[in-house]
């Protein structure tokens, strides 16, 4: 594919903005071992550090392999050594989450000779056992320098000094065997060198970028890569995709399975027939190859999107215009996009890659400007976000992508950073806690039960009292036999997720209490390392007079709004009650509709009832609900 120099550098920004300085005023052991690699092997120190943070965003992940068999700060390879600790295969639901790796070692295109993994040529160009490479992450760094040394002399081109002659080598280093995806690569890196970044690493070293806006990639060596440009690309597939992102096309079939059944999507006209709403973030909970079995099979489920983890390569399914059966909410589905993300929400670091933030924030801002969807958190919804549609779906809804996905980062990448717009002391706050040092512990990622490893989290759990000895904030629809919610990795019953906004019921010194399932729920909100922000907006509450109002799972239209031969959904609020008194968030207002999944051939589009009923989408617990505008009154949060 070959890529412009100018559209080489259409990517979304860092979460961390233009730093002024070139290096941190204290230099962590880490920063000092990119500098003296970088020096050793006469490597840019900026392309080393833009690479490794594209890679694993300076982690070492406990020198566990991340899917595609990748170790250490550098994310070299080596699926031996991968494969022989990973004596499971990955795609159990509910039980252990042992690491699985996909296929896409680096191969003799990258200049490395067959048979070698990039490791253990990492380990021979420096002299040392392979597996110091992954454990000992300045051996890591040192390895990485002297293999994109290597790479950049096999390429004839010299050491130099200007980051934008090895753009080709950076590309090469990726090991994609898809032109597309090395240039994505090589091109995020770039991007990272110009915008600068700075985090903590997950063994809480510092370390920084600073921003050089200046540095271009060596045009001759892009158009070296003989690469078809995206946007041809995305044609030549009809794929629904943002010129910066090469999609490819594998559809999801409308056909009939079974005597009058058809599947796997329902034909429509979006946006003429049904307003698109919501983007729905999933991860696939099964292996990449597997899903992509399911989606073609019509009897199965579908999305709209799939994006692979080690290198974000994106796939479509089904158009924009139709109808995914994704959400297991068909009100949701009926005005939503599913993008589907490969990985299993207790792995988020083999599985939640760089590349697949980027790929997916890229392809998110294009939906949502396309289709006029806000980027906030009642928009942009986690599939745990969505409302089971009546009271008997509930426990049975799912929680991906769960407390690992990092939505302060990910909107950073929409260009949509999440931030406090009111003081300390405002009505209603917006969940943002530090994604790195907010380490809520949870049970279940490798066996019921077994403490997961501390990480950092989007998640703040949720008490009856402001204590942590206090019980947990019960989810009588998700436990309708009375069971207690529990700190599993799979039980969303007592947490909020970052961005997500709540109204204050009450604070006590160190602790916030908000409203909750109809309840007062209490996190920790110290004001030295606060779990949630002042925000501005709109709430809703019962009307003067009414002690309680019904909370529903979707937005049906009145009755009368029904045509003859299309049965009437009757209404079905949820197990909750939202009191007199009580507020919650709501970002905007619905009308009432009904999509009609008539099973009809593929050329006939199905039936939206639209009525007039008008709702309010209010953020209700940790999945978004409606009420009846009747029923409640809208008031502005005050500071």
């Amino acid at each position: 594919m070959h890529v412009t120099a100018s559209a080489a550098l259409l990517v979304p920004l860092l979460s961390a903005g233009p730093l002024a300085g070139t290096q941190a005023a204290s230099e962590s052991r880490l920063q000092r071992a990119f500098a003296d690699a970088a020096a050793e092997y006469r490597v840019p120190q900026s392309v080393l550090l833009g690479m490794s943070y594209m890679a694993s965003r300076w982690d070492a992940h406990a020198g566990a392999p991340s899917v595609s068999a990748g170790y250490g700060p550098m994310h070299l390879t080596d699926a031996r050594a991968a494969l022989a600790g990973s004596p499971h295969d990955g795609t159990t639901h509910d039980a252990a989450r042992p690491v699985t790796v996909a296929s896409g070692a680096p191969t003799a295109k990258s200049g490395l000779p067959k048979g070698l993994t990039t490791l253990e040529r990492a380990a021979e160009l420096i002299d040392i056992p392979a597996s110091r490479l992954r454990t000992d992450a300045a051996e890591n760094v040192r390895g990485g320098a002297a293999l994109l040394a290597a790479t950049q002399r096999h390429l004839g081109r010299p050491l130099s000094a200007d980051p934008g002659d090895w753009w080709g080598a950076v590309a090469r280093f990726s090991g994609s065997d898809d032109s597309g995806a090395a240039a994505a690569y090589a091109n995020n890196v770039f991007e990272v060198i110009r915008k600068g970044a700075r985090r903590t690493t997950d063994t809480g070293q510092q370390v920084s970028l600073g921003a050089s806006p200046g540095v271009r990639p060596d045009a001759e060596q892009v158009k070296a890569l003989r690469l078809e440009a995206n946007a041809r690309n995305n044609a030549k597939h009809g794929v629904e995709c943002p010129e910066t992102l090469a999609c490819d096309w594998i559809p999801a079939p409308h056909k009939e399975f079974a005597e009058g059944r058809f599947g796997n999507h329902d034909v429509a006209n979006r946006p003429l027939d049904q307003k698109i709403q919501y983007i729905i973030i999933h991860d696939t909970e099964a292996l990449g190859e597997s899903m992509i079995k399911t989606v073609q099979d019509p009897a199965e489920v579908s999305w709209h999107y799939t994006i692979r983890s080690r290198d974000g390569h994106t796939i479509q399914h089904v158009k924009t215009k139709d109808v995914g059966w994704h959400s297991g909410n068909q009100f949701v589905n009926a005005k939503s996009i599913g993008i589907e993300h490969e990985g299993f929400l207790a792995q988020p670091d083999t599985w939640y890659t760089e590349q697949m933030y980027r790929s997916s924030a890229r392809l998110v801002q294009y939906l949502a400007k396309k289709y006029d969807i806000p980027l906030d958190r009642q928009h942009i919804l986690g599939h745990d976000n969505v409302p089971g549609p009546v009271a008997s779906t509930i426990p049975d809804m799912h929680q991906d992508p769960g407390p690992y996905w990092n939505w302060r980062h990910y909107f950073a990448l929409l260009g949509a950073p999440l931030r406090a717009t009111a003081g300390t002391n405002s009505d209603l706050v917006t969940v943002l806690p530090d994604f790195a040092t907010n380490r809520t512990p949870y049970t279940g990622c490798t066996a019921d039960g077994k403490p997961c490893a501390p990480h950092g989290s989007s998640a703040v759990r949720l008490y009856t009292e402001p204590s942590e000895d206090a019980p947990l904030v019960q989810d009588s629809g998700r436990h309708p036999d009375g069971e207690d919610s529990t700190t599993g990795v799979y039980d969303i019953g007592s947490r909020v997720s970052t961005g997500q906004q709540y109204a204050v019921a009450e604070r006590r010194g160190d602790w916030t209490a908000i409203w909750y399932l109809g309840q007062k729920a209490w996190f920790r909100n110290p004001s030295s390392r606060p779990t949630a922000v002042g925000a501005v907006g709109l709430m809703v509450t019962p009307k003067p007079g009414l002690t309680d109002v019904p909370v529903f799972g979707r937005a049906n239209p009145e009755e009368s709004a029904y045509p003859a031969d299309i049965d009437v959904q009757s209404d079905s609020p949820l197990p909750y009650e939202l009191l007199a008194g009580q507020r919650y968030v709501t970002q905007g207002s619905t009308t009432g509709a009904y999509f009609d999944p008539s099973n009809l051939d593929s050329t006939s589009p199905d039936r939206f009832v639209k009525g007039d009923n008008l709702y309010y989408e209010i953020q209700f617990g940790h999945r978004v609900a409606f009420v009846r505008a009747t029923d409640v009154d809208v008031v502005r949060a005050g500071t």
